[in-house]
C-alpha cells in the first residue's frame, strides 16, 4: 500500500493529511501559516514539518509499522512562477522530522508536487482533477481544468486591483452605500443603521475610528459581508443590488473559465468553495439559475471534499507515472 501527505499551506494556516491510495484520511495535522513569501523559508518549512509531524502522530501508527510516505503535494497560494516550485521542492526534500515517527520518507522528485492553493481546491471540491472552482470568501478567484490538463484561472488579483464578488468586494459596497446614505448622496438603505448596531457605534461617523485608527485589515472587513448580505434576504433594495451585483461578477469569470476550457456539450461540475456561498442572501440559488441558462450540462455543486484532500488525490496521482 502507499502512503502520501496532501498539504494545505495558507496564509493563516497549514493542513496536513496523511492519506493511504485508497483515498482513505489516516490522520491530520494543523501548524500555522506556510507562505513561504511573507513568512520567510525557515518559518514555513517549520510550519509544514510541524502539521506533517501532527498528521502522523493523529494516526496512532504502530511503531513498528514504519509507513513509507512515497509522495507530497503542498498546493499554496500564490505559488506559480518556476522559482517558487524550485524553492518548495528544496524545502520539502530538506524536511528533518522527528526521529522517532513511524514513517520513512522517500520521495522521487516526480512526486514532489507543487502548486496552487486553487488547484487542490478544485480537485478537493470536485473529487477530480477538472471541473471549475468558484471560491468567493475573503477574496475571489475562479479556477478550472479540463480533461486535456488545460487549466484556466479568472480573478484572484488581490482586494486592491480585483477580487469581485468576494466578501471584502460585499462588505466595501456596503459600507459605501451606507455611508452614501448617511450623507444623504445616495438611496436608503438600512445598511446604516444595520453597520450602526452590528458594530456598537454611537453614530455611523464612527466607522473612520473603526476601519482606519484601529487597524483593520481585509479579513476584518471582508467578515462585514454578512451583514450585507443578510440585509439583502430582509428585503433591502441597495443590499440586494449589491449582492446581485457580487454573483453577476462571479457569473462573468466563470463564463470566462468556461469558455476557455469546455465545449457547449461537454459535463463537468462547478464547485462552489468559500464563505459567501453559505449567506442567508441567495447567492447561490441566483448563480446556479444564471448558469444553468448558459450551460445546461454543468452542475454546481457543494465541495465534496477539503482543499488538503485534493492535494492528497494529487499526491497519489504523481505516483501513476
Amino acid at each position: 500500500m502507499s502512503y502520501v501527505f496532501g498539504i494545505d499551506g495558507g496564509g493563516t494556516k497549514t493542513i496536513c493529511l496523511l492519506m493511504d491510495d485508497n483515498q482513505q484520511v489516516l490522520g491530520r495535522g494543523e501548524a500555522g501559516p506556510s507562505n513561504y513569501q511573507t513568512l520567510g523559508i525557515e518559518s514555513a518549512k517549520q510550519s509544514i514539518q510541524f502539521a506533517i509531524e501532527q498528521a502522523v502522530i493523529s494516526a496512532n501508527i504502530k511503531t513498528d509499522s514504519h509507513l513509507n510516505i512515497e509522495a507530497i503535494c503542498l498546493g499554496l497560494a500564490g505559488v506559480g512562477r518556476p522559482k517558487d516550485l524550485e524553492i518548495m521542492q528544496f524545502l520539502v526534500q530538506n524536511l528533518q522530522l522527528t526521529n522517532d515517527l513511524p514513517v520513512i520518507i522517500s520521495f522521487q522528485p516526480r512526486n514532489i508536487v507543487v502548486c496552487s492553493d486553487s488547484a487542490i481546491a478544485l480537485v478537493g471540491g470536485t473529487g477530480y482533477p477538472f471541473g471549475i472552482a468558484v471560491i468567493s470568501g475573503t477574496g475571489s478567484i475562479v479556477y478550472g481544468q479540463n480533461r486535456q490538463g488545460t487549466t484556466k484561472r479568472v480573478g484572484g488579483w488581490g482586494y486592491v486591483l480585483g477580487d469581485e464578488g468576494s466578501g471584502y468586494d460585499i462588505a466595501i459596497r456596503g459600507l459605501q452605500a451606507a455611508l452614501r446614505c448617511y450623507d444623504g448622496r445616495g438611496d436608503y438603505t438600512t445598511l446604516a443603521e444595520k453597520f450602526q448596531v452590528n458594530l456598537g457605534l454611537n453614530t455611523l461617523e464612527e466607522l473612520v475610528e473603526v476601519v482606519y485608527r484601529r487597524g483593520w485589515g481585509v479579513k476584518e472587513i471582508a467578515g462585514l459581508a454578512s451583514i450585507v448580505d443578510r440585509t439583502a434576504a430582509e428585503g433591502d433594495r441597495v443590499a440586494d443590488e449589491i449582492i446581485n451585483g457580487a454573483v453577476s461578477e462571479l457569473i462573468l469569470a466563470t463564463k470566462t473559465v468556461i469558455s476557455g476550457l469546455f465545449s457547449q456539450t461537454e459535463e463537468f461540475e462547478i464547485a462552489l468553495i468559500g464563505g459567501v456561498w453559505s449567506g442567508e442572501g441567495n447567492c447561490r440559488s441566483r448563480f446556479e439559475v444564471a448558469i444553468s441558462a448558459i450551460v445546461p450540462n454543468a452542475t454546481v455543486i457543494s465541495p465534496r471534499h477539503e482543499p488538503a484532500f485534493g492535494a492528497g488525490l494529487l499526491a497519489l496521482n504523481s505516483l501513476k507515472g
